[in-house]
């Protein structure tokens, strides 16, 4: 086993326009076996477009994206195979209000990963007791506070043993004393050696997990650094001025 550092995303030259919005607009980006990568931006930079064509939930206009060596075309059963080594967090939930939490965690695992029930509530259960709450296996999304849902949302990615995790600002749509339980988790996660992108405006996050932090605005990377850099001698005028803005709050 050598100890080389392996690039599980390489993005190179990527574009995504929306009609005349251009929304990505030429981002390179290569993430390493194990590092945290933060983005942070103000609404609109292309963070989340970013985020979502890594994974081909928006389709790129052009450039490309690999994957742990492979790259993203318009090979329906590559793409699949690929995607199912990507597990991503949104800002809403998405859990079926209709299933209990363990079911919620268990159907990908069965549809996707093709495991009998058996294994897939065992692997279940390991992930639910990974983020905290074993507990509430049997209750209904309904009966759980948003924090409880996101982390239920986080041991569904988990539970497909992902190589990357990628997170769409997992946190915005939480109350305050909410945030920390869901960011708790995703310190664990990058103190684990997941590979991580995390879209958020969760500044104490970006301090304490990131090994790299890049800030967007208007499709591009203005800069590109460590979070000490960021904090202490950001470069641009434009990441000092939303700096300036956001750590106000």
């Amino acid at each position: 086993m050598t100890n080389e550092p392996r690039d599980m995303i390489v993005i190179k030259d990527l574009h995504k326009h929306f009609g005349n919005v251009k929304a990505v607009n030429g981002v390179s980006l290569t993430v390493q076996k194990g590092k945290v990568i933060v983005v942070i931006g103000p609404s609109g930079s292309g963070k989340s477009t970013m985020l979502r064509c890594i994974n081909h939930l928006e389709t790129p206009t052009s450039g490309e994206i690999w994957i742990d060596g492979v790259k993203l075309g318009h090979n329906e059963k590559e793409l699949n195979e690929t995607r199912a080594e990507v597990g991503m967090v949104f800002q809403q939930f998405n859990l079926f209000p209709h299933l209990s939490v363990l079911e919620n965690v268990t159907i990908a695992q069965k549809v996707v990963r093709g495991r009998s029930k058996e294994e897939a509530q065992e692997i279940a259960m390991k992930q639910l007791t990974r983020v905290g709450i074993p507990e509430k296996a049997d209750s209904y999304p309904n009966n759980l506070s948003g924090g409880q849902q996101q982390r239920v949302a986080i041991a569904r990615s988990l539970a497909m043993n992902p190589k990357i995790m990628l997170f769409d600002e997992p946190t915005s749509a939480l109350d305050p004393e909410m945030i920390k339980e869901v960011l708790d988790v995703m310190l664990d996660l990058a103190k684990e050696g997941m590979t991580m992108v995390c879209v958020t405006h969760e500044m104490g996050f970006a301090r304490s997990a990131a090994d790299e932090v890049l800030f967007m605005d208007a499709g591009v990377v203005v800069e590109h650094t460590t979070p000490e850099d960021l904090y202490n001698n950001p470069k641009e005028e434009r990441t000092k001025l939303f700096l300036s803005q956001i750590l106000q709050h």
